[in-house]
């Protein structure tokens, strides 16, 4: 059976394109957007006041640009927080 990866519950900007994100199973994590920014969809992120207008939504992050992630992504690559990293 396939397990579907926890969804997300909260999302907080940190600096450098980062994002801190707590997911239904109380782990927080944090997700570098830099990678995905070079791709089309996600290409008006890179504005800050674009990439600040962020919302969670049925369990995952999207922007009212129309970008989003899959759950699966934002928890597979995210990696534990560091509390030194912030806005």
């Amino acid at each position: 059976m396939n397990k579907m990866s926890p969804k997300v519950k909260k999302v907080t900007i940190l600096k450098d394109y980062k994002l801190l994100l707590k997911f239904e199973n109380n782990e927080n994590k944090v997700f570098d957007v830099t990678p995905y920014l070079e791709y089309e969809v996600f290409k008006p992120l890179v504005s800050l006041d674009e990439f600040k207008k962020i919302y969670v939504d049925f369990g995952t992050v999207c922007w009212k640009c129309g970008a989003d992630l899959s759950r699966d992504t934002l928890y597979l690559k995210s990696y534990e927080n560091d509390k030194t990293i912030q806005m």
